[in-house]
């Protein structure tokens, strides 16, 4: 990101025109990450292939042994209800920084409320937000249709389920495999929506803020491919995305840099201004940045 991409970002914050997509790295520290919960539940059903730490294909074999996968989802919200460091609200928490602008539509692809809760308690204006989970195995319209979210009553959009509709998480193979056919299906019917009108105004009439994704996962190229770029090249935006580096090859010399340029081409043929770091570094900078803005 250069200056006048922070410039942009700043404004569109302050007014509001900007929408965040929140991954499983904007709750690190808080909850454990996609490879610790994979391979915490690996070890407990004595997963026995190499690839531990793919927590869609773990899930799948887990629910396979025990032949119900909602079971299995149940026991993995409870899991993450009682994760340890759940209560530990850093200063720079992504979800109480976002929840200070006028923003009116917030999407996650996590389980948790995390995003509701810091809107509950913003500073900035009283906030009561409406919180909705995507209903992705059905094919009929979503609840939600008619609904006009403002700063004041925001929208929480959980694509990917919510921990207290254990049902409703999308976590094994099979559940993203059924989650993608149903989306490419909708556009591809041209009858109904892959999302409801409002979450996809969201995303493709304003500039999306991805944190906590990587370039790696395949949520933020779903969502990006499916959604974004069939938006006509006059309506597109610029969209900003917080991206750590992915983990390195020790035997290369100037990997870092390789992998930085890399990320930088790869994005910006999505217009997509990356900024490589963590989210408290980002989030840092942006308060420094509106200080003197």
């Amino acid at each position: 990101m250069n200056d006048a991409d922070w410039e942009r970002l700043i404004r569109q914050l302050r007014r509001g025109d900007c929408t965040p997509l929140l991954g499983a790295g904007s709750c690190f520290g808080r909850l454990p990450t996609g490879g610790e919960l994979s391979r915490h539940f690996a070890h407990e059903y004595r997963y026995p292939f190499a690839d531990s730490g793919n927590l869609a294909r773990v899930m799948q074999y887990v629910a396979l042994l025990g032949r119900d996968s909602v079971e299995l989802k149940h026991e993995i919200c409870d899991y993450l209800k009682r994760y340890p460091a759940g209560a530990a609200v850093n200063a720079l928490d992504p979800h109480t920084m976002l929840a200070q602008f006028p923003i009116t539509t917030f999407i996650t692809t996590n389980y948790d409320d995390f995003m509701t809760q810091a809107l509950q308690r913003s500073e900035a204006e009283p906030k009561s937000p409406e919180t909705y989970t995507s209903t992705w195995w059905d094919t009929k319209p979503d609840e939600i249709e008619a609904l006009e979210p403002t700063s004041r009553r925001p929208l929480v959009y959980h694509l990917h389920g919510h921990w207290d509709d254990p049902a409703s998480l999308v976590l094994t193979e099979d559940d993203y495999l059924e989650y993608l056919v149903n989306m490419v299906d909708a556009r591809a019917s041209g009858v109904r929506q892959p999302l409801p009108t409002p979450v996809l105004a969201a995303m493709t009439a304003r500039p999306l803020l991805f944190v906590g994704y990587s370039l790696q996962d395949w949520n933020f190229r779903v969502l990006f491919h499916g959604l974004i770029r069939p938006v006509p090249l006059t309506r597109r935006r610029r969209h900003v995305s917080v991206q750590l580096l992915p983990e390195l090859s020790g035997t290369v010399a100037g990997a870092a840099g390789k992998a930085q340029e890399y990320l930088e081409r790869y994005l910006d043929g999505w217009s997509i201004s990356i900024y490589i770091g963590s989210t408290e570094d980002f989030f840092q900078e942006l308060l420094d940045r509106m200080r003197t803005t």
